[in-house]
């Protein structure tokens, strides 16, 4: 099958490039491990800050490797040549999004008890906050690799695509804090899980059609 053969090449090729698979965890764990140092040890104040810190660390080091997503296939022409295949290109960019998922995301995501044990979260505030990460950075990852596909190739492409994905990430982080809160708060955050669940389902479902759209704009 198309699908998990791309899948299975994107993997291979990020284990094949240790810099692509390490550098977002690096800069994520520096992030949470400096940020007790500037702010003071306090747990009450760590407790308090430690979500909002976890998830712009989570963005940025998504960041760092979203532009990796289709610069290498543009450079050598494999970008060009996935359009030639038999499957549909939504299909072949659903593959690269989930892959781009797997190999920055996920990594994190099992690190937050790290995260967690470094900002004194307690287990109610850490579940809370894995909820939000496993629902919001499955959009993060669609709407970067739109973002991505629109740029690869432009100079100085990193600067534009953080100006498209910050402000339309805004929403899932708005929704993230609202669901911390809550669990601060010891009160029920399931409609503002539910509201991440449908702008996950609605972006992932979309996503692939979209960059497929734009990877054949700027392959013409």
């Amino acid at each position: 099958m198309i699908f998990s053969a791309i899948l299975k090449r994107e993997l291979q090729l990020a284990w094949l490039n240790k810099s692509a698979l390490l550098n977002p965890l690096w800069f994520f764990l520096m992030v949470v491990s400096l940020f007790p140092l500037v702010v003071g040890p306090e747990p009450s104040l760590l407790a308090r800050i430690a979500p909002g810190v976890v998830w712009v660390a989570t963005l940025f080091s998504a960041l760092l490797a979203f532009e990796r997503l289709f610069a290498d296939d543009f450079r050598d022409g494999s970008l060009e040549q996935l359009t030639l295949l038999r499957a549909p290109l939504s299909l072949t960019m659903a593959a690269k999004m989930l892959a781009h998922w797997i190999i920055t995301a996920l990594p994190l995501i099992l690190l937050s008890p790290l995260a967690a044990l470094l900002l004194s979260l307690d287990v109610t505030l850490w579940w809370a906050l894995l909820l939000t990460l496993l629902l919001g950075t499955p959009t993060l990852s669609a709407i970067g690799a739109i973002g991505v596909a629109l740029t690869v190739g432009l100079r100085r492409g990193g600067v534009l695509l953080s100006l498209l994905v910050i402000p339309l990430i805004i929403p899932v982080l708005i929704f993230s804090a609202a669901v911390l809160d809550a669990a601060q708060l010891q009160l029920d955050y399931t409609p503002q899980l539910a509201i991440l669940g449908a702008i996950m389902m609605l972006t992932i479902t979309l996503a692939p059609f979209a960059i497929a759209g734009a990877v054949k704009i700027h392959l013409e």
